[in-house]
């Protein structure tokens, strides 16, 4: 039995950097079960890393659109390809962020404004720009999924900017959760544990948390991809489908520690 109900589903992924990030946890789940995925990227060195990763899976429908989250037209683009290829878009992976390293290793308070708008603009507004261009083609309702961290509603060290804009996404969540659901769109973020991915190279503190989680987290552990991507995969599809508007923890329970 099918509980997931994903097989021949058309689901976006967005973000896949390399085989170490959440977004591949995701996509590779995604195929096991069957489900079509539609990479995007921004870069030409993205497009052929994803071109590498995907020689294993041949046999697999899938296909990559290059898609630049700063640019309103790139994405309007990106998503008129999509719905002309695939008809329906079921779900979007969307697991997109970045900040200006200055403005992750210098104080927060002297973060600059073009700093502070460019993080917003790219982890926290393209969430809502995606959405908005995605939402013609998500005809049969549907999940889109956004990826968070436990910097959005508590101060840690080196985060700083980020966590301003994960806050702003984890409200855009909520908002997008309450005017979309009467389209039978669902909106949900996954606040992942510390793991080792190119963008967590960038936070100064990163390797102090992957010990903490370890000494604090209930679980004594941290979590990893694959666990994200399962708990992705399952928001979705119909076992989440009462569930929107919604940051769900995969951080081995850390979040809960004082």
């Amino acid at each position: 039995m099918d509980v997931l109900k994903l097989k021949d589903k058309n689901i976006v992924v967005m973000g896949v950097a390399n085989e170490r990030s959440i977004a591949w946890g995701a996509a590779k789940k995604l195929l096991e079960v069957g489900a079509n995925v539609i990479f995007t990227y921004r870069k030409d060195r993205s497009k052929a890393k994803l071109e590498k990763i995907l020689e294993d899976y041949q046999d697999h429908k899938t296909a990559i659109i290059q898609c630049d989250v700063n640019s309103d037209e790139s994405i309007q683009n990106a998503f008129k390809q999509i719905g002309e290829q695939f008809g329906v878009i079921h779900g979007i992976v969307h697991s997109v962020a970045f900040a200006h390293a200055e403005d992750l290793k210098n104080r927060f308070v002297e973060t600059s404004r073009e700093g502070y708008a460019f993080a917003q603009d790219t982890s926290a507004y393209s969430l809502i720009a995606v959405a908005n261009a995605a939402r013609p083609y998500m005809t049969e309702g549907g999940s889109i999924v956004t990826m968070s961290y436990l910097g959005a509603e508590r101060v840690l060290e080196g985060y700083n900017v980020m966590g301003v804009a994960k806050a702003a996404l984890e409200a855009s969540v909520r908002y997008l959760a309450a005017d979309l659901g009467k389209e039978g769109i669902r909106v949900n973020a996954i606040s992942a544990g510390a793991i080792r991915t190119l963008a967590a190279k960038g936070v100064p503190s990163f390797n102090e948390a992957l010990h903490r989680y370890e000494e604090v987290s209930p679980l004594k552990r941290n979590t990893n991809k694959e666990e994200v991507g399962d708990m992705t995969v399952v928001m979705l599809s119909e076992l989440s489908r009462g569930v929107t508007g919604e940051t769900i923890y995969v951080d081995s329970g850390y979040h809960i520690m004082g």
